[in-house]
């Protein structure tokens, strides 16, 4: 113990053991979680294709600042800041002119990115973040003014993701909540035992696509009569993992392939729920359709998507968009992540980029 420690009488505290080589429990990650302190130790994790925890790798930067062509003195708004990856590189090209407002929803990595990009020197001056979720762009737009160029992320944070404590993973026990905000609104346990087993069979038909939705919400509910909650995540991951394995497709499969299927089958009811605890395809019509009016003329908008559904409203939005003359030019095909980028960060597979500019 050091003496300045001794002095203050403050005991020493050792970081947590863990067993094996490497930490497998979030918490235990204290480089990860660390990386300004440990850069070497984040970038190994990086190079093996996987994402430091607790921090987020920004997709397609090239792409998206090849097409915004920002230029120092201009506007804009960064309508998902997250970990702050894109808003930083955004920042990077105004070179200290103009300003630029990055909106995130979440309360609780809004304080820890402002915290950082503030230590990194972006001041007032130059950047605001705005704790709001982006459907509300009209009002951001009409205190402060309309935009040169917007970019909306809409994936889920790497930080949100991989924290338990959040519930949006199915691959670590937590509670099952899934909330963006989770000061408000209900959490996916609530809504679960809120919602009929043919309006489960439903979302998770229409958000995710699930070949077994008829399955899994019939085990789910069968669960529910007898006294399950499904308050934490691997509640919901039990029942799901059962009800795939008892599916007549997979009479006579290897387990290699029915655990498989349960890994894909958990992600999409996790999608599913979490599109439906978040209101995310009627907070995206609604920011769709106000887009055009917070852009100025010229204006430039970049927008990335990850399932199909997202996607699907983007690109009927943007060609309506053209047809009704909001637009002058909008991206004719979604464009994709290189393969060199995937390798690098897997979470960048599922990526659409579209973008449109504003007559």
């Amino acid at each position: 113990m050091s003496d300045q420690k001794q002095q203050s009488g403050q005991p020493h505290k050792r970081r947590p053991h863990y067993s094996g080589k490497y930490p497998r429990r979030y918490e235990e990650k204290y480089k990860e979680l660390n990386p300004e302190k440990y850069k070497a130790e984040a970038e190994h994790v990086i190079e093996k294709g996987n994402t430091p925890a607790g921090t987020h790798i920004p997709i397609m930067v090239n792409e998206i600042l090849d097409f915004l062509k920002i230029r120092p003195g201009q506007q804009g708004l960064d309508c998902t800041l997250g970990y702050g990856g894109h808003t930083s590189k955004m920042l990077e090209m105004l070179d200290g002119h103009g300003h630029l407002y990055s909106l995130d929803y979440d309360p609780i990595e809004i304080i820890r990115t402002t915290e950082r990009l503030r230590g990194e020197g972006y001041s007032e001056t130059i950047w605001t973040p705005v704790n709001t979720n982006f459907v509300h762009i009209d009002q951001i737009a009409e205190k402060y003014g309309k935009f040169d160029f917007l970019l909306a992320d809409l994936g889920v944070s790497s930080m949100q993701i991989d924290n338990p404590a959040r519930g949006f993973t199915w691959k670590a026990d937590g509670p099952l909540d899934l909330r963006f905000n989770p000061q408000k609104g209900q959490p996916a346990s609530e809504r679960l035992r809120a919602i009929t087993e043919e309006e489960f069979e439903g979302m998770m038909a229409e958000n995710s696509d699930e070949p077994y939705a008829d399955r899994i919400a019939a085990e789910v509910f069968r669960q529910m009569k007898r006294g399950e909650k499904f308050e934490t995540t691997f509640a919901l991951r039990r029942a799901i993992e059962q009800a795939v394995a008892s599916a007549p497709d997979f009479r006579g499969a290897s387990k290699y392939e029915i655990q498989e299927a349960q890994k894909k089958s958990c992600a999409r009811v996790f999608q599913a729920l979490r599109i439906d605890v978040n209101s995310e395809f009627e907070v995206l019509y609604e920011f769709l359709e106000k887009l055009p009016d917070v852009l100025k003329e010229g204006g430039r908008a970049a927008i990335l998507t990850f399932h199909s559904g997202e996607d699907r409203l983007v690109k009927k939005a943007f060609k309506a968009g053209m047809r009704e003359g909001l637009y002058s030019e909008i991206a004719k095909d979604a464009i994709r992540p290189t393969s060199e980028e995937c390798y690098r960060n897997p979470r960048a597979h599922s990526t659409k980029f579209r973008w449109a500019v504003k007559r």
